[in-house]
């Protein structure tokens, strides 16, 4: 099974310049998705797809046979590091407006965004922190049940 990860950028990148990111940041051949004949890959090469949306976060990132061992958050903090971008991945609560926050340093932390399905995709609006301030969040939610707790920020020398 080929793992997947789906990440989403601040503002539209274009797609060249999300494919050198991911191959700086992981120092691995990236490829595009479409049109690769998968007899002839790179060993350990990545494919990665791109394309936009509306919203807040516009890009969306899949990568496809991601390498083994390396944690999906360290990989995505060194991203947007190298990016220059904050960046969004999906936390580990299921809910589909909780997301991981890693901003342009690697700091990281949860946030809610609402939630739009229309024709062209998801789109995310209304960037909220994560915190036991907000009612949604306090006491007992699926907030408190991830490995990213309401308020919690994990710092980008710990990402890395």
């Amino acid at each position: 099974m080929i793992e997947l990860w789906n990440w989403r950028t601040e503002g539209r990148v274009a797609a060249r310049e999300i494919r050198l990111a991911v191959a700086g940041a992981l120092d691995v051949p990236v490829l595009p998705l479409g049109g690769v004949d998968p007899a002839r890959l790179p060993h350990g090469a990545l494919l990665v797809d791109v394309w936009h949306r509306p919203g807040d976060y516009p890009t969306s990132v899949d990568c496809y046979g991601v390498p083994a061992g390396l944690p999906e958050v360290t990989a995505i903090a060194a991203f947007a590091r190298r990016l220059g971008r904050g960046c969004l991945l999906a936390d580990d609560t299921l809910d589909a407006g909780r997301h991981l926050l890693v901003s342009a340093n690697g700091t990281m932390r949860p946030v809610h965004l609402d939630v739009r399905d229309t024709e062209d995709g998801e789109i995310l609006s209304n960037q909220r922190l994560c915190t036991v301030l907000s009612p949604r969040c306090r006491g007992w939610s699926p907030c408190h049940q991830s490995r990213w707790v309401p308020d919690s920020i994990i710092p980008a020398l710990a990402a890395a």
